[in-house]
């Protein structure tokens, strides 16, 4: 979405006094083209050339796994990396990855990238384009344990389908990396769209609402303060 910087300073304002808007969108259910595209990504490799800061980022990636034998998991769209943490600190027996695309959200977090701590566990983040990154991992053998998406960005234009990451072309890296995936959206159209592109794959999933006693990434705690219902999907890839 092409906003202003003004539009986005704003928007965060308001999130930040609990006063996020509630996701509106011109579809009345499921794209009518979500098939159709999805058995297209599924059909076809996804053959887009590689953006070297992305491949830079995973032969560090590479380094750090090759020195670390614990099982693996992704935290993407990780934003400022709090997500990141918190997930290290539930998987103290985990390698615990956080990517996003925006060094701007990355450079927020105090420590930036790398080898941080929190209660003693180790994560790393780094800025990568998923569409990339994935697959550069998907090329590589890599297996997950866990994958984590909360709250990407919703895309709820109807017509904006292929960049939700359901309707995108490396929609089928997603499912090749196997290990337990779960995403996060206040909005339950987009979970629904994606459990849908999920069934096209001949993978099944659960979708619910999601309730904790602390949230889990800055959204999440916005989301709340507003009155919005977060929904969960999980699946086993």
């Amino acid at each position: 979405m092409n906003v202003s910087k003004q539009e986005e300073k704003q928007t965060e304002q308001d999130d930040a006094m609990g006063n996020s808007r509630e996701i509106t969108t011109n579809q009345t259910g499921l794209n009518e083209h979500l098939d159709e595209v999805v058995l297209k990504h599924l059909a076809h490799k996804f053959r887009k050339p590689y953006r070297q800061h992305t491949v830079e980022a995973f032969e560090q990636m590479q380094a750090i796994v090759a020195a670390d034998p614990r099982p693996i998991i992704f935290d993407s769209c990780c934003g400022v990396g709090e997500s990141t943490a918190k997930i290290a600190q539930l998987h103290p027996d985990c390698l615990v990855f956080g990517m996003d695309k925006s060094a701007d959200r990355l450079d927020r977090n105090e420590q930036h990238r790398h080898a941080h701590k929190v209660d003693g566990q180790v994560y790393h983040l780094f800025q990568v384009d998923l569409n990339d990154l994935w697959r550069l991992a998907v090329d590589a053998g890599w297996q997950l344990h866990k994958h984590y998406i909360l709250y990407p960005n919703p895309w709820p234009k109807a017509k904006h389908l292929q960049r939700r990451w359901h309707g995108a072309a490396v929609f089928p890296s997603i499912i090749a990396l196997g290990g337990e995936l779960e995403l996060r959206s206040n909005w339950p159209l987009y979970l629904q769209e994606f459990q849908r592109a999920l069934e096209l794959a001949k993978v099944g999933s659960e979708l619910q609402t999601y309730t904790a006693a602390e949230a889990t990434t800055p959204f999440e705690r916005k989301y709340w303060a507003s009155g919005q219902t977060s929904w969960q999907l999980l699946a086993t890839l």
